[in-house]
């Protein structure tokens, strides 16, 4: 979305509804730095803007109004689905500005060592990226604690205060007292026995983190239908670092239920949009640009309602500069699969379009310059997730539920997701290279040829000053003045 003026937002801020939903604050690259959840969307944003706002004693909030750009709003029917709204997009883009709830170090956790000759049931505040397996996070840690002491008993594992002696012959004495032989588990044991202890007591604690999940699920449901949207924002905040967690934990294979649900929501989708079969080959595109400036495209592939992230693919467009989405798309669609006719490879069972009718006849009209037969073809409005058709069906709105739906969601956020991480890489590599226009006397013949020469602005820096001499144009003086302007910076 292009970048507003200043001047521009307040007029913008005039057209917001008086309805709830979800706000997105950008940054002048076009970054999400904040996302908000508000009862009334135009009164909860134009309050940022207000004069009294930018006065405000939290430095935090001050450093954010001081960054704001742009913004982008999300309608929803209720403050409660705008809560959960704010959650995913949180999840989803991590904005500076916000509070990151799947922090681990606002809660207990509980790392479990397999390098560790013995492993331990230690608690822990801070997830390391380490071969260790973490259950949690958990908000209650006096029950925590209670449980583990329970699992002692259950499973006799050592917590992380256990200090085990080696005995002759190389088992070991877990405990420094005989208490827990009476609870059945010898307290001498070899190292192949206790991991098979372990192994019990981390599915045990996997399936009490599942229990505890669907409680606190059914607490914030309840505190949302009691309009308790602080409360419900809190837990909200501990279901999704515990789902988090979780799905980092799960075994290698697959699960069964994923596979299900995967299978469950292709079918859906399949019989939704009358296609012949379920869609389980599904590409879909999306435009990413500032302005018209910066203007890539992405490419992602859901194989079998999953991520298929070899296949990704990402554009820069070639065949025009400026700001024509419609263009834009065309050029990328035809890109793609004129490639795939060429290598006569199979066209996906479905392709999405991140956009409206516009957009999905732009992709229409690449495959007619390709003189082929196009798959499936629906485009996905983001505004109330319509789905559109190609053809005279009218437009198609599902239920926010409906399984269909949020696999097309998720394979558009995903596409959304890759273009702005593009753009941004091209953008942050740009705003380096500018850097060269404070140096007075190079034009643009030397700055490209010093660019090609070196691949950017990280190895020029790096460059001594007689590397620099062998780009053609620059002579020893020019080329010592430009090392000097670059040590400084």
């Amino acid at each position: 979305m292009p970048i507003a003026e200043p001047v521009e937002l307040k007029e913008k801020v005039r057209r917001l509804p008086d309805r709830p939903g979800v706000y997105l604050m950008k940054d002048r690259l076009g970054r999400i730095i904040y996302v908000g959840k508000a009862k009334n969307l135009k009164k909860r944003v134009s309050s940022y803007f207000a004069p009294s706002r930018a006065l405000t004693v939290h430095p935090k909030i001050r450093a954010l109004i001081g960054m704001i750009a742009d913004f982008d709003t999300i309608e929803v029917k209720s403050e409660a689905e705008a809560l959960l709204l704010e959650g995913r997009l949180i999840k989803q883009w991590r904005p500076k500005y916000n509070t990151d709830f799947t922090d681990d170090k606002r809660f207990l956790l509980v790392r479990v060592d397999p390098a560790e000759e013995l492993p331990r049931f230690r608690l822990t505040r801070i997830k390391k990226d380490d071969r260790s397996r973490y259950f949690g996070p958990f908000a209650h840690s006096s029950l925590l604690r209670k449980t583990l002491a329970q699992m002692r008993r259950q499973f006799g594992i050592l917590l992380g205060d256990a200090h085990p002696q080696r005995l002759a012959g190389g088992a070991w004495q877990l405990y420094d007292d005989v208490r827990q032989e009476l609870y059945g588990f010898p307290n001498a044991v070899t190292a192949e026995d206790y991991r098979r202890r372990v192994d019990a007591a981390c599915d045990f604690l996997e399936g009490k983190s599942r229990e505890w999940l669907e409680t606190l699920r059914g607490e914030m449901r309840a505190a949302a239908e009691k309009q308790e949207f602080e409360k419900a924002a809190g837990l909200r905040d501990v279901v999704f670092a515990l789902e988090e967690t979780l799905k980092k934990t799960r075994k290698f294979e697959r699960d069964p239920a994923l596979i299900s649900s995967d299978e469950e929501a292709l079918r859906a989708l399949g019989e939704t949009l009358r296609l012949a079969g379920p869609p389980r080959a599904m590409e879909c595109f999306d435009i990413s640009h500032i302005s018209g400036t910066f203007v890539v495209a992405s490419m992602v592939r859901f194989s079998y309602g999953r991520p298929d992230k070899d296949q990704y693919r990402r554009f820069q467009i070639r065949s025009f500069i400026g700001n024509d989405d419609f263009r834009a798309m065309e050029e990328v669609v035809g890109r793609r699969y004129r490639r795939l006719a060429a290598e006569q490879k199979p066209f996906p069972d479905l392709v999405v379009i991140d956009g409206g009718r516009g957009q999905v006849g732009a992709a229409l009209k690449a495959f007619v310059g390709l003189d082929c037969m196009p798959p499936a073809i629906i485009g996905l409005a983001k505004k109330r997730e319509t789905i559109v058709f190609p053809d005279e069906r009218a437009p198609l709105n599902l239920p926010l539920t409906h399984p269909g739906l949020q696999l097309l969601q998720r394979l558009r956020d995903e596409a959304h997701r890759f273009a702005n991480t593009y753009n941004a890489a091209l953008r942050s590599k740009k705003i380096r290279e500018s850097i060269l226009d404070d140096f007075a006397g190079l034009g643009e013949v030397r700055r490209a040829a010093l660019l090609a020469h070196f691949g950017g602005i990280d190895r020029l820096r790096a460059a001594t000053a007689g590397q620099i001499q062998e780009v053609d144009g620059f002579g020893p003086k020019l080329a010592a003045e430009l090392h000097a302007f670059l040590q400084k910076l």
